[in-house]
Formats: C-alpha cells, structure tokens, sequence
C-alpha cells in the first residue's frame, strides 16, 4: 500500500509461494509495466527488473 512514508517507490510484498517459517523468500512489486523481485532478507542488496515478457518466459520456466 502507498504511504506517504514511500511515496514514489515500489511496494514490494512477499510471493505467495513464501511462508512465514520460511526465511528463502522473494518480495514482488509491479511498476511501470515491469516486474521487480528482491531478496526478502536482504532487501537493500538490489533489485531485479524485467520487462512484461521476460518476466512471463521466466515464469513459463520456472513451472517446468
């Protein structure tokens, strides 16, 4: 949810995929028609970005 606090920055939130127990988890955020992915433990450490249609290849892999 946009806050004043992070107005202007993307809000990332945990994949379904993660648990509570889990510390290996991926945060999610969607700005500007691209998919941003960051390592929840670490999350100052960067950010991967793609683009709509990478970001669907990839998915497409990681199911298989």
């Amino acid at each position: 949810m946009q806050t004043p606090e992070n107005r202007g920055r993307p809000v990332f939130r945990k994949t379904s995929y993660s648990s509570s127990s889990n510390n290996n988890c991926v945060e999610v955020a969607a700005e500007h028609g691209r998919l941003l992915l960051r390592d929840s433990k670490d999350p100052g450490a960067g950010v991967v970005g793609l683009d709509l249609p990478a970001a669907r290849r990839l998915l497409a892999r990681l199911r298989d």
